[in-house]
């Protein structure tokens, strides 16, 4: 690095950075740093260039291993990065290009250093790298231990250095060392500066590059949890984001990184930060020549590594992105013993700009945003999982967000991308799909949504292909996709949940079923078909199976009966879902009744099945009434007409002669301890999709990479 540009592979024999990582002490003003942050070099374009900063990172990083104990650079370089900072806010208002461009520079730094620390040492080891002091070869060790002693500062005292390569932290040391201490604490003090970097300093082309930076670093801050295959329940990271120094700043940052996914900021041109070359008395480069590579901060708008989704990424805005992914991390964070994750706190309680009443005292972290703009960006962005999870939470946390979201009159634009994910389950991950039926359930608990998505008429719906649907209602396309759902998992995933959670949907909108579209009515009838034959097959499986077992006594039985009590229960809602329809809005639903008339055979081995005689009777009324009705009409008769004989006889059938079940209603509550799924899925979607991040998959213990 340093005042030349450089391409990657150079960066391990780069002169400045060997001097960083050296064995000679650098002091924070020393003219060093501004060679050192006064660099450039092609930025990284695939998951290769990627891998190979992470290597080039990782031999600079053992070198400062080794050397930091005795020199403090890394401290040095950090207090260079803090130093900078107070200045960054006027330097934007100035527009000070040079002074914010090697501010981002040292954090970018520091971040490829921290990323590949963190990987490969404990929170105490890496917190006395940042503790470290400059001191002579030697003495390090004893003089800080003395001046510990001296102060009465054991955590200090009890530091031993064992030899050039490790320090070690005593059992008393390390606890002491996890509650605060006297030493200088440079990593509570980083933190909180980039917090106060990414809610103080405004967004504009030439501070986007270190806003950004300045998420990232976050992220990395919080890596550790992806070389524990465990929940981490008692980080220090999350101790010091969660409490002191940074524990005031919890709402202005959630609100901010909010902000950044709605606004979607696209990275500025290339070019944009590009300065002509300078010079002073001593030759040190001050800029970026022109015409040499654009800089690292353009890494930002590259994809990433593995199965990154680097063309949708190219589509969106870096910040945006990261921002989001950082929000979800702090919001998935375990609460402390004592106290809750003030950032969940911060998700679960922000009301719209627009909401006048007054804040609660209990709710010392509530914030106002725009829930329009909100709304906007989570029906544009339904695309990624990430966008999908943050919505997800939203609904299911968020009381404020649900109510208005369900008050929408254009609900059709937050639907429309949530069925979309599910019409193309193929191409999703079982968690996106997952995700996306939660949001629906949660949805269909409201009756008023259930009564408007039939009022909702669409046209021309082009990404469902089975059928061309030149007019249908939302309702109607919500039923078609979620029975593809079903039929998709009966046949390839078999997944109870999936099924449980898709039923569950339709039951709750089923009293609610208005004016359904004919290719719908068909559809959940041929589901019921389906059903039907898989029971009648497992059956006789099951007879067949008892039979053999009667002549032979060698080879254990399969368990037929468990999967005949699953196909049971499902037909079941299925048959609870039809006849909720017929008793609640039969009059609405002539093609349903057609569909059912049209396959009433199907039916009949169920009149008498013991456990579904009672579900059976109204809709063997509803048969038999409707039969009796065509047969007095006579033979050949058309569609129209039997539609219309349909219409006739629902007015005329008496509605005492339904028998009245209970209505069905079903509500989504999440599994205990949460987050043994959610912090394992929030950080494959960093893995996947974080921007200009590549940790290697060989390291990664919180989950399997088949599932990132």
């Amino acid at each position: 690095m340093g005042a030349n540009s450089s391409s990657i592979s150079e960066l391990p024999d780069n002169e400045y950075l060997k001097k960083l990582s050296g064995a000679e002490p650098i002091s924070e003003n020393d003219p060093f740093w501004n060679q050192l942050l006064s660099f450039s070099f092609t930025a990284p374009t695939n998951s290769a260039d990627l891998k190979l900063l992470e290597e080039a990172t990782i031999s600079v990083c053992k070198s400062l291993v080794e050397k930091n104990p005795r020199t403090g650079n890394l401290g040095s370089l950090i207090k260079v990065f803090l130093s900078r900072t107070k200045e960054l806010k006027i330097s934007a208002e100035c527009q000070n290009h040079l002074f914010i461009w090697q501010a981002h520079n040292a954090l970018f730094i520091i971040c490829c250093l921290l990323k590949v620390f963190i990987s490969r040492m404990s929170e105490e080891e890496l917190q006395l790298h940042f503790t470290y002091e400059d001191k002579t070869p030697g003495s390090y060790g004893e003089t800080r231990a003395m001046q510990g002693i001296l102060r009465g500062d054991l955590n200090c005292g009890l530091v031993e250095v064992l030899d050039d390569q490790s320090v070690k932290l005593s059992a008393r040391a390390r606890l002491n060392m996890s509650l605060g201490t006297e030493c200088e604490d440079l990593i509570e003090e980083l933190l909180c500066c980039l917090i106060q970097l990414i809610v103080e300093i405004p967004l504009l082309d030439i501070t986007y590059s270190i806003s950004l930076e300045a998420v990232t670093t976050l992220i990395v801050f919080l890596s550790y949890q992806l070389f524990h295959k465990e929940i981490l329940r008692e980080s220090l990271i999350h101790k010091y984001l969660m409490r002191g120094r940074c524990l005031p700043y919890t709402s202005r940052l959630v609100k901010t990184l909010l902000y950044n996914f709605i606004r979607q900021e696209r990275s500025p041109p290339p070019g944009t930060h590009v300065f002509q070359q300078q010079t002073d008395g001593g030759g040190l480069l001050y800029g970026i020549a022109s015409g040499v590579a654009t800089g690292l901060w353009t890494v930002f708008t590259l994809g990433g590594v593995g199965s990154k989704a680097t063309a949708q990424l190219e589509q969106c805005s870096p910040l945006a992105n990261q921002s989001l992914l950082l929000l979800l991390v702090l919001a998935n964070l375990t609460d402390a013993p004592d106290t809750p994750n003030p950032y969940r706190q911060a998700i679960m309680s922000f009301k719209n700009t627009q909401d006048s009443s007054a804040f609660s005292s209990s709710h010392p972290h509530v914030f106002q945003i725009n829930f329009n703009s909100l709304y906007t960006a989570l029906c544009e962005q339904q695309k990624s999982d990430q966008a999908t999870l943050l919505l997800y939470m939203l609904l299911h946390q968020n009381g404020n967000v649900r109510t208005y979201v369900l008050a929408r009159t254009d609900i059709e634009n937050l639907v429309l991308p949530i069925l979309e994910i599910l019409y193309h389950v193929e191409e999703r991950n079982s968690h996106h799909v997952y995700m996306a039926l939660i949001i629906l359930l949660i949805l269909t608990e409201d009756d008023g949504f259930n009564r408007s998505i039939h009022e909702v008429i669409l046209k021309n719906i082009t990404w469902y292909a089975e059928r061309v649907l030149t007019e249908i209602s939302l309702g109607s396309l919500l039923i078609l996709v979620v029975i593809r759902t079903i039929q998709y998992n009966m046949t390839r995933t078999r997944d109870k949940y999936l099924h449980t959670n898709c039923l569950a949907a339709l039951a709750n909108m089923s009293a609610q079923f208005r004016s359904l579209h004919q290719y719908a009515a068909q559809r959940i009838i041929s589901l019921f078909s389906l059903l039907s034959k898989k029971h009648n097959k497992v059956l006789e499986q099951a007879t067949q199976s008892l039979r053999g077992s009667l002549d032979s006594s060698e080879s254990p039985l399969p368990d037929y009966a468990q999967d005949l009590n699953v196909i049971e229960e499902v037909i079941r809602m299925m048959l609870e879902i039809i006849n909720s329809c017929l008793t609640n809005s039969l009059h609405h639903n002539p093609n349903l009744v057609y569909a059912l008339l049209y396959k009433r055979d199907l039916f009949e081995q169920f009149r008498t099945h013991p456990s579904f005689q009672d579900i059976m009777q109204n809709i063997d009324l509803v048969i038999s009434f409707f039969s009796s009705r065509l047969e007095h009409a006579g033979a050949d008769l058309s569609v129209e007409r039997v539609l219309e004989i349909i219409k006739q006889g629902a007015v005329a059938l008496p509605k005492d002669r339904l028998r009245k079940f209970p209505e069905l209603k079903f509500k989504y509550v999440e599994e205990e301890q949460p987050e043994e799924f959610f912090i394992p899925y929030v950080w494959s979607l960093v893995y996947n999709a974080a921007v200009a991040l590549y940790w290697n998959p060989r390291d990664i213990q919180l989950f399997t990479m088949d599932s990132g």
